[in-house]
Formats: structure tokens, sequence, C-alpha cells
């Protein structure tokens, strides 16, 4: 092999390792990512999410607590795109899990993503690789009184 050759293919490995082993942790906000578009067009407002610290009304019922770990392509995204639109698909997850449950609430959400909890009522925690960027959350499904 020449070493044109040799350093070429150093070079394609060199940046195909920097790029697969990118993994940014970032906090975004909870209000953006609500008042997405998609979010406003998807989200059940019959299922309402409350994230941890924020007040609700008086739990008539406790039914459990779930997580939710969703993943989506980043690819030509920006970080705030691809993070929020992961967000909505587990915000969708936690509201399909409290229907299925015969909750009507999901309290006490916070991020946990790689299993690192992070309590905040205003941001939530997103890993943004170089093809894939994604969240986790907990939260606690419960029949509210109305």
């Amino acid at each position: 092999m020449t070493f044109a050759k040799i350093l070429a293919v150093a070079t394609l490995f060199a940046i195909g390792t920097s790029v697969s082993a990118r993994d940014l942790h970032k906090m975004l906000p909870i209000k953006d990512a609500l008042e997405a578009p998609a979010a406003q067009e998807k989200l059940d407002k019959k299922v309402r999410l409350y994230f941890v610290g924020q007040p609700h009304p008086r739990v008539e019922h406790k039914i459990g607590e779930w997580s939710t770990n969703k993943k989506t392509n980043s690819v030509g995204k920006s970080v705030e795109a691809a993070c929020n639109w992961a967000f909505l698909s587990a915000m969708l997850s936690l509201q399909e899990r409290a229907r299925g449950e015969g909750g009507n609430a999901v309290i006490d959400i916070k991020s946990n993503y790689k299993g690192i909890e992070t309590d905040s009522a205003t941001e939530f925690m997103c890993g943004d690789g170089a093809i894939v960027s994604g969240v986790a959350f907990k939260g606690t499904v419960v029949k509210l009184a109305n």
C-alpha cells in the first residue's frame, strides 16, 4: 500500500471515529418543545403532563411509574429540532401509557438520560450524537381530581 493510501485510510478512520463518538449532553427548554407546532398538533390535551416540581391538581389515585427512552435521526437537523422531536415522541409514549393504565396525567416527569436523573420543571436533557439524538424520561401515571 502506498503512503498516500495509508494516509487516506488513516484520515477516514480518524474522521469516522470522531463522528461516531460524538455524544453531547444538552439541556433544552421544555417550553420550546411543548410549543413546537408538531407538539401542539399531536399531544393529547386530555392527558396532562407535569414536570417535577410543577403544581398540579390533587392526585386521586397513583397508578405507577414508567420510563420512556426515545431516539431520532439527527442527520441534517439542528440539535434543537432533533431533540424536540425525540422529546415529543417520549411525551406521546407517556401519554399512551397513562391512557392504557386509566390515568389522566403524568406527574413528576424528569429526564433520566443514561440513568442520570435531572430534576427540572423548565429543561430536559438530550443526548446528541452524529447520527442519533435521544431523550429518556421517568414519570408517574396518576388519576387527578378535576
